[in-house]
């Protein structure tokens, strides 16, 4: 297998998130008169955009009027925590460097609303690693559905199948599955080993230095 591309998703892989979004999330249930959630919660709220997060973190049933308040006030209170806590996870910039020397594309694809996904990267990320990054977008529609990162593939000039897709979630590995390309599976995200391996990773990594070297091993030109 020869890769010339690498997506990446972002909450849970590039960036460790969860802090900022569990702080925000709980502030509006606070505001609305709710009991907030843990952590650990949170980790299993993220993953299919901003209001399936606020459906899962709002008592049940609901009321579509609330869901669409609460989504307002989270993208509101979100915008203005996001760069309190988050960082990249460790060995992320130097994983980014071994896959640039060694002429890997590299995008990043995230459920996570376009202007928020582009202000993480720009303020945590800044350089030149990535070609393309993009977020949730009105007319494409969520991960998993391939369209999003098939167009990324077109945008890259990469056959599907010449693109590793890493990620922390079955989202994740049901997304590259589903558009042709290799899902590995980061397990330094938020989720468990055993939902990456069910949802078909091809590979299992426990960093992303770890991540970058199999990505360069499997080029043309190898790693050297």
């Amino acid at each position: 297998m020869k890769f010339k591309g690498m997506i990446f998703d972002l909450d849970g892989t590039l960036l460790d998130t969860i802090d900022d979004l569990s702080d925000s999330m709980n502030a509006v249930l606070a505001n609305l008169g709710f009991t907030g959630h843990t952590v650990p919660d949170y980790k299993r709220f993220v993953g299919d955009g901003l209001k399936k997060l606020v459906i899962r973190s709002l008592p049940d049933g609901a009321s579509e009027s609330l869901i669409l308040r609460a989504q307002k006030m989270m993208k509101r209170e979100y915008y203005f925590r996001c760069l309190k806590k988050t960082r990249p996870y460790r060995e992320i910039p130097e994983a980014l460097e071994i896959l640039t020397s060694h002429g890997v594309k590299l995008a990043v694809f995230s459920n996570k609303p376009d202007a928020l996904t582009k202000k993480l990267i720009k303020h945590l990320l800044p350089g030149k690693y990535f070609e393309i990054v993009a977020g949730q977008k009105r007319g494409v529609p969520l991960k998993p559905d391939p369209a999003g990162a098939l167009n990324m593939s077109a945008l890259l000039g990469i056959a599907p199948k010449e693109i590793l897709y890493l990620g922390d979630s079955s989202v994740d590995m049901m997304t590259a599955k589903a558009a042709g390309m290799f899902g590995a599976g980061a397990l330094w995200g938020f989720r468990t080993r055993e939902e990456l391996l069910e949802s078909g990773a091809g590979e299992l990594f426990g960093s992303p230095c770890e991540a970058a070297v199999y990505v360069c091993d499997n080029t043309n030109g190898g790693f050297k």
